[in-house]
């Protein structure tokens, strides 16, 4: 099937939230007058575009990649952290083959499974609920020979908060009969990402030959006499927790099992590559591992020899290789700042461009801060979308203007509002522009920020994106004046709105508005009946 030969625009406003009229609101404050008549003259919905549903912990705030990649993919992409999460609560993860086959080295060789990562709730990089539930998954399993070795937070979570989790862990570990703590040792040291690599090596050191500064029998005291000499959770050296006999509870062998539990991947690499590299030269490590399964509970960086036990998720068919499929020619286009995210993010995480996938990158200004020229780029994309439209070429156009997102990071509540009105313009000659080729614009955005300049909670200027939902727009003259007349907005503030939708409902949507059917591997919603 292909086509209807009339072009789609879909056009992504970043930082373009919906929120009440406030005196941070700088897309109220803004005069507006194209979205006000599109909002006002075209079917108009918000979609919701943080938390979990566009695959992130609840109550998290929507970013541009995570935003992309929903659209793209036309489903939710669960985020690791919930991803995970999720798992621990339908069972599956207990299940997970990774895990087991470790699980499995380890009784094949009457070796050791060793449990390694950052033990907390900060939910950053980690979350000790997985710990928990992996130390849940080895008593299921019966496996005698369970280590903890415990990488301390205190940046993600209060400095003194350590002696909290080692006790919780601890409860677990004496509940379910399974387990010991081998080491503890702040994050400065083992989850170092920049190089450091004494501190990797004083880490390996504790973890592998049981070699530390500091050592002691109880790891929630240690921790705590720490704390007395002002030492705290992120800087304590990596410590090793002896047993009885005044030996190492355990050390990392040749023929054990570790499993690294760090779901976000760029601190763990330096660590994880001191074992699994067999030609590491970046300290000496001593005898490299031999028969060591390694696990990591996400991909830390491609090509490194280990096992994954949640592996980066397949988008099969989004949105861009739908329209590749049946032959037709298309376009991404936005500025420096969002080149990847219209193009590897809204393309399921693809790098290539699809077949017949054209995309043109306009510089963005080369400036301190984007408050200082809040136009930013976009009248070189505006006028290069223009051009495009008239030739006739493509089918399908994708493009990003950044700057409600990108001005709104600074704070600039003024520049803000010219970063807004700039947008308006250009989406005006984007609208001429479309209708004169017969053409379907949607618009929407990947999350908030602009909307929300200050916080109404603590009345000091913002920088952040926000948790709002976002708007949708179909601008179509094809559509029936029924149509347009019932699904219009009666007013251009869409607060007061419920959300209809999702991010992940955008490509089928649009989809359907150019018939061509949603692949199955779409699981967002065609909002089409509602528009």
């Amino acid at each position: 099937m292909a086509l209807r030969r009339q072009p789609a625009v879909l056009l992504v406003l970043d930082g373009w939230g919906v929120a009440p009229p406030t005196r941070g609101n700088a897309i109220h404050i803004a005069q507006t007058p194209v979205m006000d008549h599109l909002m006002t003259s075209y079917p108009t919905v918000t979609l919701r575009a943080s938390g979990e549903a566009v695959g992130l912990p609840w109550g998290e705030v929507g970013n541009s990649e995570v935003g992309h990649l929903n659209i793209g993919a036309g489903k939710i992409i669960f985020q690791d952290l919930p991803r995970i999460t999720k798992s621990i609560a339908d069972g599956t993860f207990f299940q997970n083959e990774t895990f087991l086959q470790a699980i499995a080295h380890v009784k094949k060789n009457r070796s050791q499974l060793h449990l390694l990562g950052l033990t907390s709730s900060g939910g950053v990089h980690s979350s000790i609920d997985h710990l928990l539930a992996l130390i849940e998954l080895c008593a299921q399993q019966r496996v005698v020979n369970v280590f903890i070795h415990a990488i301390l937070d205190g940046r993600d979570t209060p400095h003194n908060s350590g002696v909290k989790f080692l006790s919780q862990l601890h409860d677990r570990v004496r509940e379910l009969k399974t387990g010991a703590i081998a080491t503890v040792g702040g994050r400065y040291f083992a989850l170092d990402r920049d190089n450091h690599w004494d501190r990797i090596a004083k880490a390996y050191d504790a973890i592998v030959h049981g070699r530390s500064e500091r050592t002691g029998t109880d790891p929630v005291a240690l921790v705590a006499a720490a704390y007395q000499e002002r030492i705290y959770d992120e800087e304590l050296p990596p410590s090793v927790i002896l047993n009885a006999q005044g030996t190492p509870v355990a050390t990392v062998e040749p023929g054990d099992a570790v499993i690294f539990f760090n779901f976000r991947n760029d601190r763990p690499r330096q660590l994880t590559k001191a074992f699994v590299l067999p030609g590491f030269e970046k300290f000496d490590r001593g005898a490299y591992l031999r028969d060591l399964l390694f696990v990591t509970m996400t991909e830390y960086e491609q090509d490194l020899p280990v096992s994954i036990a949640f592996p980066p998720e397949h988008v099969g068919t989004p949105l861009a290789k739908v329209v590749a499929d049946v032959g037709e020619h298309q376009l991404h286009i936005a500025e420096t700042e969002k080149y990847a995210h219209v193009t590897y993010f809204l393309n399921g995480g693809r790098e290539e461009p699809f077949p017949n996938e054209e995309r043109v990158l306009i510089p963005s200004p080369p400036v301190a801060s984007y408050d200082q020229k809040p136009e930013m780029s976009v009248r070189g994309i505006t006028e290069r979308m223009i051009r495009e439209l008239g030739t006739g070429k493509f089918a399908f156009i994708a493009a990003n203007f950044a700057n409600a997102d990108m001005v709104g990071h600074t704070g600039n509540l003024p520049a803000t509002i010219k970063a807004v009105e700039a947008v308006d313009r250009s989406i005006g000659e984007i609208v001429e522009a479309v209708k004169s080729v017969g053409g379907i614009l949607c618009i929407t955005a990947d999350h908030g920020n602009a909307e929300e300049k200050i916080n109404v909670q603590t009345g000091f200027l913002s920088k952040e994106h926000s948790a709002n939902p976002v708007p949708f727009i179909v601008m179509s003259e094809t559509l029936d004046a029924t149509r347009r007349e019932r699904y219009r907005s009666r007013t251009a503030d869409l607060s007061g709105m419920t959300p209809l939708g999702l991010l992940a409902d955008v490509a089928p949507t649009l989809l359907a508005l150019v018939g061509l059917p949603k692949p199955p591997d779409m699981t967002g919603q065609n909002l089409f009946p509602h528009l």
